[in-house]
Parts: C-alpha cells; sequence; structure tokens
C-alpha cells in the first residue's frame, strides 16, 4: 500500500492545522514529564509512578540504534531482528550466513557476543540546566558537560553517564544509565521471516514480518540479573485498546523554525537522497556478482534502502506548500508574542531573525563537514576506527578541557568498546564505501582542494580502497589495541588507512571548526531563546523534539481510513501470509515456513498498527497493555509515518509491531524454542 509524499504532507498539514502543541496521541514524552492529566482524561487511565519506574527499568538502548526491553529475570532482552543483523553479520561466514538462516542458541552456552554491541538501561534522570548555562557556549560548555559526567560516573564502565540537550537548548538533563558491554545473540529468525515484502512492503501496511530477536545481557559472564522484568502475554489486544510504547527515538525536528526547515527541504535531504542514491546504485551492482558479495552487501544496503525510503518521506512532507502554512501560523504565534510584550523583546530579541542568518552561513558550510567529518568514510569501519585512532592519539596530548567531546571523560570507555571490539569487516563493502567516499570528495570539493590532492595523489580511487584492504592491519584487534594504549606509535605506523586518515584530517578539523563556529554554537545559541520563548508563551505541557533519549508515547489499536485505498483495517493474520506468498523474492516464505500451514492457526493475529506516535530509533520497543504487560513488538511505522521528524498526524500516522501472541507461537511451533517462549512469559 502506497500513498504520494504530497499526499502524506497535505493531510499532515490538515491535521496539525487543527490542534495546537500536542494533538491527542501526539508526542514522545519523556518520563519526568508524561502528561498524566491528558491520558487520564482521553481514555480514562494513566500509569502511576510504579508503572512508569518499573518500565523504565525494563526499557533498553541498543548501541546500534534500537531499542528493547528486558523480558526475563535472566537478562534476556527482546527486540527486532533487524537491531540484531549487523550482530548476525559479524558472526558469519561464507557458507554460514545467520542473516539469511536466522541463529538459535539451545542452550546459554550456544548464546554468541555480539562483537562491540552495548545496551544501556536509564536508571536516573537530573536536570541540570543551570550549570550548563552558567558555562558560555562552545567549548566552555562542552568541558563543563563533560564534566559533569565524569563526576557521576567517572571510569566505571557499569555506568554510563549523558547529558542531553532538549527542546533545542531549553533544558539540560544528567541521565545515569547501567551499562552492559557483554550482549549475546540468542535468536533470530530468518531474514526473510522476519522482513518478509521486503523494500516494497517496508513502510506499508498490511504486513506479515516476525521482525522479533532476543539477545541477553552478560555482566562478569554471568546473565544479568533483573527482579521485575516484563512479560509476553499470549494474546493480542483489541481494536481501541490503549497502549504505551517506550522506546529512544533516534531523532526529530519538530522544533525547528522555518528558516530551518526550508535548509532541510532545499539543501540537506535533496543531497542527502542523491548521495544514497548513488551509493544504492552501486551496492546493487556489487551485489549481483556473486553469493559472497550478497551477503557482504546486504545489511548495508537494506538500511540504505530504508533510509532512502524515510528522507523521500520527509521531504515530500516538506515540499507541500500546505504543511509549511502549518508551520508558519505556529511560528507567527511567537513572534506575534515578541511583538506584543516588550519584555519578552528585552529577554530574547529576535532569534528568529538571529538563526535564519546562521542558516545562510550553513548553506556555504555544510557540504565539506558533511563529506569529510560527518560522512567520513560513508560508513567504512576500517577508515572509522582508523580515524579514532589519528584523533585519540593527537587530543590524549592535550589538556582534558581542550580535547573533543568524544575524548574526554568518561566518554573515553565507550569509545574503547566500540574500537576494540573483535567486529567482523566485510572486505567487498569496505573497498566499495572507501572508494565512493573518495570520489564524493573529490566531486563536492574539487579536484584543487588541498585535501583532495592529499588523499589521491596520482592513484585512482579504486586503487587506494584495494591497497587498504590488502595491506591495512586496523581490521585486527589487536593492532588497534596497541596504538590505543601507545598512542605515540600512531604517527610512526605506515599502515595505508591510518596515512589516508591523515592527509585529510587538518581538512576535516578545520571543516569541523567552522561549522561549529559559524552555525553549531550561535544556533544553539539562538535555539535556546527560541525555547525559552517557547515556554513562556506555551507553558512546559510540550515534548522535547527525540534525540535516541527514552521516551514514552501512548495510543490505541486503530487502522485508518487511506486517502487512496481506503479503509486499512488493524490487523493482519497468519493465513494471509501464505495467500500473500507467492513462491518468489521478496513475497517468498523462509524456509522454515514452508510446508508448515497447519501448525498455526489462520485466526492468529500476526501484525497490527496502532496511533502511537513513535519514529526511528523505536523498533524493538514493546507494545505494553495498561498493565505494563507486552501484547506486540515495534518494528515499523506506515508510510504516512515518514513525515513524522517534523509532524505528527493522528488520523494517519501508525506504529506497526508485530503481535505478542505470534511471537509465542512462532518459537514453540515452527522453531522449537519451547524453552526461551517460556522464559519469555513465565
Amino acid at each position: 500500500m502506497r500513498i504520494s509524499p504530497v499526499a502524506v504532507a497535505t493531510l499532515l498539514a490538515a491535521a496539525l492545522a487543527a490542534g495546537s502543541v500536542a494533538l491527542a496521541d501526539e508526542g514522545m514524552w519523556t518520563f519526568d514529564n508524561f502528561p498524566a492529566a491528558r491520558v487520564k482524561q482521553a481514555y480514562g487511565f494513566t500509569p502511576d509512578q510504579k508503572w512508569l519506574d518499573r518500565v523504565r527499568q525494563a526499557s533498553v538502548r541498543l548501541d546500534v540504534g534500537c531499542s528493547g526491553s528486558v523480558v526475563s529475570k535472566d537478562g534476556l532482552v527482546m527486540t527486532n531482528h533487524h537491531c540484531v543483523s549487523d550482530c548476525e553479520s559479524d558472526l558469519s561466514s561464507l557458507g554460514h550466513d545467520y542473516v539469511q538462516d536466522g541463529f538459535f542458541a539451545p542452550a546459554r552456552k550456544d548464546e554468541k557476543i555480539c562483537p562491540g554491541e552495548g545496551a544501556s538501561i536509564l536508571q536516573s534522570i537530573t536536570d541540570v540546566t543551570q550549570r550548563v548555562k552558567r558555562a558560555a557556549a562552545g567549548p566552555a560548555r562542552a568541558a563543563e558537560i563533560a564534566a559533569i559526567e565524569d563526576e557521576v560516573c567517572g571510569e566505571n564502565r557499569a555506568r554510563l553517564c549523558e547529558v542531553t540537550n532538549l527542546y533545542r537548548g531549553g533544558q539540560y538533563q544528567l541521565l545515569v544509565y547501567d551499562r552492559y558491554d557483554d550482549v549475546r545473540i540468542a535468536f533470530a529468525p530468518e531474514l526473510q521471516s522476519a522482513s518478509f515484502g521486503g523494500d516494497p512492503d517496508n513502510f506499508n501496511f498490511p504486513r506479515y514480518a516476525l521482525d522479533m530477536a532476543l539477545v541477553r545481557l552478560y555482566r562478569d559472564g554471568k546473565p544479568a540479573v533483573f527482579t521485575d522484568p516484563l512479560k509476553l502475554l499470549p494474546s493480542t489486544p483489541k481494536a481501541g485498546d490503549l497502549i504505551f510504547v517506550p522506546s529512544h527515538p533516534a531523532s526529530t525536528e519538530r522544533l525547528l523554525t522555518n528558516a530551518q526547515l526550508e535548509f532541510q527541504r532545499d539543501h540537506f535531504l535533496p543531497w542527502r537522497i542523491e548521495y544514497l542514491a548513488q551509493i544504492r546504485g552501486e551496492m546493487l551492482a556489487e551485489s549481483t556478482k556473486g553469493d559472497d558479495e550478497a551477503r557482504q552487501i546486504s545489511e548495508a544496503l537494506g538500511s540504505v534502502e530504508n533510509n532512502l525510503k524515510v528522507l523521500k518521506g520527509q521531504r515530500g512532507a516538506l515540499v507541500e506548500p500546505s504543511f509549511f502554512a502549518v508551520k508558519a501560523g505556529e511560528e507567527k504565534k511567537l513572534r506575534d508574542a515578541l511583538i506584543a510584550k516588550s519584555d519578552l523583546r528585552a529577554k530574547y530579541g529576535d532569534p528568529f531573525a538571529d538563526i535564519a542568518g546562521i542558516v545562510a552561513a550553513q548553506k556555504q558550510a555544510y557540504l565539506p563537514y558533511q563529506i569529510l567529518e560527518e560522512r567520513y568514510g560513508a560508513g567504512s569501519v576500517l577508515l572509522s576506527d582508523a580515524r579514532a585512532l589519528v584523533r585519540a592519539a593527537a587530543e590524549h596530548a592535550k589538556p582534558e578541557r581542550d580535547r573533543l567531546p568524544e575524548f574526554s571523560g568518561a566518554r573515553l570507555s565507550s569509545l574503547e568498546q566500540t574500537l576494540l571490539a573483535e567486529a567482523a569487516v566485510h572486505p567487498v563493502l569496505e573497498k566499495l564505501e572507501i572508494a565512493f567516499w573518495l570520489e564524493k570528495t573529490r566531486e563536492y570539493l574539487g579536484v584543487d582542494h588541498p585535501a583532495v590532492k592529499a588523499l589521491f595523489g596520482a592513484r585512482t580511487s579504486r586503487d587506494i580502497a584495494a591497497e587498504i584492504i590488502l595491506s591495512t592491519q586496523v581490521n585486527d584487534p589487536g593492532f588497534r589495541k596497541r596504538l590505543w594504549q601507545n598512542p605515540q606509535q600512531v604517527a610512526q605506523t605506515n599502515d595505508p588507512a591510518i596515512a589516508l586518515v591523515k592527509k585529510a584530517d587538518d581538512a576535516a578539523r578545520a571543516a569541523r571548526a567552522k561549522y561549529e563556529a559559524t552555525v553549531t554554537r550561535p544556533l544553539s545559541a539562538a535555539s535556546e531563546k527560541v525555547a525559552g520563548l517557547r515556554f513562556d508563551v506555551l507553558g512546559k505541557d510540550i515534548y522535547p523534539d527525540a534525540n535516541f533519549t527514552l521516551r514514552l508515547s501512548y495510543g490505541v489499536v486503530k487502522g485508518w481510513d487511506d486517502p487512496v485505498h481506503g479503509e486499512v483495517a488493524p490487523f493482519t493474520y497468519a493465513g494471509g501470509l501464505w495467500d500473500r506468498a507467492t513462491g518468489a523474492y521478496p513475497f517468498n516464505l523462509a524456509k522454515q515456513w514452508v510446508g508448515v500451514q497447519g501448525k498455526i492457526a489462520a485466526t492468529t493475529p500476526f501484525n497490527f498498527v496502532t496511533t502511537n506516535d513513535v519514529v526511528g530509533g523505536s523498533s524493538g520497543s514493546p507494545a505494553l497493555d495498561r498493565e505494563g504487560r507486552i501484547v506486540g513488538l515495534v518494528f515499523d511505522g506506515n508510510i504516512h509515518s515518514t513525515g513524522g521528524a517534523f509532524g505528527f498526524d493522528p488520523a494517519l500516522n501508525r506504529t506497526v509491531a508485530v503481535s505478542s501472541q505470534m511471537i509465542a507461537e512462532a518459537l514453540r511451533k515452527i522453531y522449537g524454542a519451547g524453552a526461551l517462549a517460556d522464559e519469555l512469559q513465565k
């Protein structure tokens, strides 16, 4: 089922125009500012503090960029298949493909460590706004934030401290997490079962995807102990039932000014879409060369295709004039308040005009910053690790207050864990990504740019990439550990990956410094003023933009009236899987599901949709009933939800989940994993 991005945007704008700050079922709320009264008024129920605390302490943030939930006293965590696919890929080899074939550990001794994966569980929230704001924006503030984090967590690897920015600078909170560096995979179905329908069904509904997986958290070599895990309810909610989703949504930009939205629409999103479309083409071409090439490329290709669909949906919303009319109306309320009240003008000036000026500078600075810094290496693990080693050596010699934030204080332990993990490197993918990044760097910066001349010399991008793949030692964890522990040796090595980093790192640092000086820091200061104005005019009964911190949304099980395809029912059922199966990819059944049609009743609910407000990063979140019991597992949204970065439409935006009933049935009757099903439910 598809709908044009223009139609999405038109309907989104209409819905936004009907409401004020937050519409019914709208919002990804922090746990310390959950709208209890609003939920009580709408649904006659609201979770109490005990309910909130229990859910918070069972909500897991996975480093890979997903969410999950603790589902047993022995540290079992439920999440999505696509959240463990990197783990499966790292553990796979030619002839043993866990991504395609699935993974099942019959006993705990068979569970395998996911290289480089970690997990965090939020334990406390402390407001540190005043302390942070007393420090001047820029290096001083970054140093103050690092100091706050270090005071509480220090070098304790069992804890993680993060000072997070909410409301675009309106509030700062210290979040303290329990940290788990040992994450082991216990179960994942075949890729074709988890993603039945492939890219054509992605962000669509009806769906028939068993997008689930189980990992286990370990502490000191033993399963981590939890006293009050969430439990899987082996039944499915009914239409209209209230649903809560605790999740870690990655990013939204609903509080941007119109000038910032115009930059996204006219500059960043078109560039990013073109960039991803080009690397997708190269990945598709490479994946047709053989089975091994396809295996090495598949996960990265799937990620690129997913991101492309999201970004196209986002731009589709932003190009619709009616959407901007709504946003302009929202901004006008704040501007009118400035005009009407002299005390507000004295307090804030005109931050909207300030931001418009900053955006003008951003248009000039963002491309060098993106290609040299933010998108460095186009995803290459080798170049990412090489740059971490090069920069760690340089930052090590500086006083703590002068270091880049990611190389200071408590953040170093997390970086060290990631860098020294024994993650697999896929040579085919690495060669493609390195060569692609080099070509794009030359294209965007020009052949006469000093960094381009230094990177290429007299060689081609393919030659450079081939040399790195053939000769680098950065893929060796022992080599990385030696350089990490002896940073002075980085300057002495002739490793080709490290050598390539060194050739462009001065230019990358310069691009970063310019962007931070002309865009990041002044934008932060102006955004803080907008946030303060918003609080003064609208109050604090609003939710902040998502930033991969823990949130709670509420909604109901409900289909929608699609403007193109008509009424969409909220459930799919097992029988529909076999009806939809054609035998040809992407609608071919996974091998475990061939010939087993009678094992699961055709009337068993498979997937369902809710009105919960979620975005990317929420993948793997539990769908909870009023009692805090798991009734589903969130894995997707419908096509309308792709514009959710900028706004929410309660009439159309839907969250897609696997029913808990199907999860339990599949584990027991398809995969012979009854012991895991028991652990989920006992």
